[in-house]
C-alpha cells in the first residue's frame, strides 16, 4: 500500500501486545500527522511497558532534561530544537571544535552545553557528572553524534575503520553504561539511537559506516530488556537520504538519485528524523521499546 500511494500518501502497520491497547495514542497522534511526513511502510510494536501519564499534547516534554550529542548543526540542531519545542531542558553537547555552533543553538533554545570530545576515555564520567549536578539527572538521551569515513574495504586501513567505530558505537556504548551504573537515569528515561539504512543494507564504499549503524541496531536490541526492567525504553531511527550540507557537497547525479529512490520520490530534512525522535522520547510512548524505524520515505535500500 505504501508503494502504490500517491501525493505523499503514507501507510504503517502497528503490532499492539495484548493489553497494551492504553499505550498507542502517541503513536496514533504521530503516524496521523505531518510529523510523520518521511516515515512510510514502517512497523511499530507496542507492547506492555510502564504507566501512560496525563501530558500535554502540545508541550510533552515538560520539565525533563534532555541530552543530545552532535547538537550543533545538522540533524543534532533539529532534534535540539525540536525537543526544546515539546518543553524539553536541553543539554547539547558536541566537541570542541564546534563550540561556537553549539553555544548559539543552546542559547537559542534556552538549553545547555557540554563540549567534550565523546571518545574521551573520561567523557562518560565527565558526561554523568555533569547531568547528576547540575540537572539531577536525564530523561531522555539521544545518540546523534556521528561521522563518515568512506572508502572500499580494499583501500580501508585500520584508523579508517577504529576510530569510526569508536565515535559511532563504542562511545554510545561507554556512555549508556555509565548512565547506568551511575544512575543517571531518572525513571521513565528514554534513550534513542541514530542508525542508518546503510546500518540495515549496507551501502557501497560504506563497511566501516555500515558496520556501525548495524551494531547500534544490536545494542538497541539486546538493552530494551535490561531498560524494560527499569521502567525505561531505548528505541532507534534509521535516517535515509536526509538533506544536509553533506548531501549537498555530492555531485549532483548522485543527489538526485538518493532523493529518488524512494516510495516518496524526495529527499527528507532533519526535521523528520527530529519528529521521529520527539515520538519515542514522549512519556506517552511507555510501549515503544527495541523498536527500529526508517526515517527515508519507503527508501528501496533495504526494503
Amino acid at each position: 500500500i505504501a508503494k502504490e500511494a500517491r501525493a505523499g500518501g503514507t501507510a504503517q502497520l502497528v503490532y499492539v501486545a495484548p493489553g497494551a491497547e492504553g499505550r498507542l495514542a502517541s503513536t496514533l497522534r504521530f503516524f496521523l500527522s505531518a510529523r510523520s511526513a518521511y516515515v512510510s511502510g514502517q512497523v511499530a510494536r507496542i507492547g506492555n511497558g510502564g504507566k501512560v501519564p496525563e501530558i500535554d499534547w502540545d508541550q510533552p516534554l515538560a520539565d525533563s532534561v534532555a541530552l543530545v550529542t552532535g547538537a550543533s548543526r545538522g540533524i543534532g540542531e533539529a532534534i535540539a530544537r525540536t525537543l526544546a519545542r515539546d518543553g524539553a531542558h536541553v543539554v547539547g553537547l558536541d566537541i570542541p571544535p564546534q563550540a561556537d555552533d553549539l553555544s548559539r543553538v543552546c542559547a537559542e533554545i534556552g538549553g545547555s552545553t557540554i563540549t567534550v570530545d565523546i571518545t574521551d576515555p573520561d567523557a562518560p564520567a565527565a558526561i554523568c557528572e555533569r547531568l547528576q549536578s547540575e540537572h539531577g539527572g536525564v530523561d531522555i538521551v539521544v545518540h546523534n553524534a556521528g561521522v563518515t569515513k568512506d572508502k572500499t574495504i580494499v583501500g580501508m586501513d585500520e584508523d579508517r575503520w577504529s576510530v569510526l567505530v569508536d565515535i559511532n558505537l563504542s562511545s554510545e556504548e561507554r556512555i549508556n553504561d555509565a548512565l547506568l551504573e551511575g544512575k543517571v537515569l531518572n525513571e521513565g528515561a528514554r534513550i534513542i539511537c541514530v542508525s542508518s539504512i546503510s546500518g540495515i543494507a549496507g551501502n557501497a564504499g560504506q563497511t566501516n559506516y555500515g558496520t556501525s549503524k548495524a551494531g547500534v541496531i544490536g545494542m538497541v536490541e539486546s538493552m530494551a530488556p535490561v531498560l524494560a526492567g527499569m521502567g525505561a525504553t531505548i528505541n532507534a531511527v534509521a535516517p535515509g537520504f536526509i538533506e544536509s550540507q553533506m548531501t549537498a557537497a555530492m555531485p549532483i547525479a548522485t543527489r538526485e538519485a538518493g532523493r529518488r529512490l524512494n516510495s516518496l520520490s524526495q529527499g527528507g530534512l532533519p526535521i523528520d528524523v527530529a519528529e521521529t525522535i520527539a515520538w519515542y522520547a514522549s512519556p506517552a510512548s511507555t510501549g515503544l521499546n527495541g523498536n527500529l524505524v526508517r526515517v527515508c520515505g519507503q527508501g528501496l535500500l533495504g526494503a
